[in-house]
């Protein structure tokens, strides 16, 4: 990735970075590898519809992060409630059993997100190390039975 090249567009020139974090409703520790794999592939789609980049997926059975990149015309609080309600809808759908025991009601993400403006206090690499660091279940290693 080579963030000092700017994007453009007809009139703008732009290098929006954001970091999304998103939780489960509850905290509920429910994210399994697979879904956390079809989270990942959900959002990438979804941001290549809002003509957004995702730069890298991450997380743990609580919360997901996103560092994506987004062209100026996107509004931010937009996308993320598009984001939020179509991968809750199908992650409710195709994991129906085994979010069962978490959910009795037709919950998943918490209402609340955090999203921040990369490039302040953080640069883009540390900010890819600590989403690449994440307890991920994907990169676990079983034990041995």
């Amino acid at each position: 990735m080579n963030n000092a090249t700017l994007k453009t567009s007809s009139h703008s020139a732009y290098r929006l970075y954001y970091h999304l974090v998103l939780s489960m409703k509850y905290r509920h520790k429910c994210l399994s590898a697979p879904m956390l794999n079809r989270l990942d592939s959900l959002m990438r789609d979804l941001l290549i519809k809002w003509r957004c980049e995702m730069v890298e997926f991450g997380g743990e059975a609580d919360h997901v992060h996103l560092l994506f990149e987004a062209p100026p015309t996107v509004k931010p609080s937009d996308l993320v409630r598009n984001l939020k309600s179509v991968s809750a809808r199908h992650m409710r759908k195709e994991f129906a059993a085994e979010l069962a025991p978490f959910y009795w009601k037709p919950y998943f993400w918490n209402s609340a997100y955090a999203l921040i403006s990369v490039g302040s206090r953080a640069n883009i690499e540390t900010l890819l190390r600590y989403i690449e660091n994440q307890d991920d279940p994907r990169k676990m290693v079983k034990p041995l039975d």
